[in-house]
């Protein structure tokens, strides 16, 4: 079985994001899973061609995404993305798009393929904060997660999307808002894909598109 782990860049002016200093502390296997990782541009029109080459490099089982979500508290495992571009600042890029379908046409929301509810259990029961969120938001993160699940409904791997706290140094430079140690980071990532490694039966959306 094979893992893929895609963090974003740093963005709004800001100069690190945990997500992608996570994603570079990975260990390369865990168990008889291997690890890859790679980062993500913070823009809306680049962010899924990054995730069409990281695919079609690793032929991944499972791909994991990681984003920030400066002001949470815990470990976010998304549920839900929909199909919706709306952005309040710009991306990278300086792209601010409003009221745009990701995918023409396509489906107003997708669930997430892993199994979150044992997934944040199991976070838990490792002393780590952890939710299951009903929303990704509306901007390169939600942009990506639906690509991504998009692209899982037709090439058969299993998807999901982490959204993470500040670190210590950003809270400090946002009022101490809440934070999360990298470390901390680095081993919810590897304890959300060693549940999913070994849960591997299908996911029932009547249960809620987990399990």
């Amino acid at each position: 079985m094979k893992a893929l782990v895609l963090g974003f860049e740093p963005f709004n002016g800001d100069v690190i994001n945990p997500a992608a200093e996570a994603v570079t502390r990975l260990r390369s296997a865990l168990g008889s899973m291997g690890v890859s990782g790679g980062l993500l541009p913070t823009s809306f029109a680049r962010a899924l061609p990054a995730l069409d080459a990281a695919i079609a490099q690793a032929r991944p089982d499972i791909v994991l995404g990681v984003g920030l979500a400066g002001g949470r508290s815990a470990l976010s495992l998304e549920r839900i993305a929909i199909n919706l571009d709306e952005a309040s600042i710009a991306d990278n890029d300086g792209a601010v798009p409003v009221g745009l379908p990701i995918v023409a046409g396509g489906p107003a929301a997708y669930f997430a393929t892993l199994p979150l509810r044992a997934a944040a259990a199991a976070l838990r029961a490792a002393g780590l904060p952890a939710s299951i969120s009903n929303t990704a938001g509306t901007f390169v993160c939600n942009h990506f997660f639906y690509g991504l699940m998009h692209r899982a409904a037709v090439q058969g791997f299993r998807g999901g999307f982490l959204h993470v706290p500040y670190l210590p140094q950003q809270a400090a430079r946002h009022g101490g808002a809440p934070s999360m140690a990298i470390e901390h980071i680095v081993q919810g990532i590897e304890i959300v894909l060693a549940v999913a490694a070994e849960r591997r039966e299908d996911i029932v959306a009547s249960e809620g598109a987990v399990s």
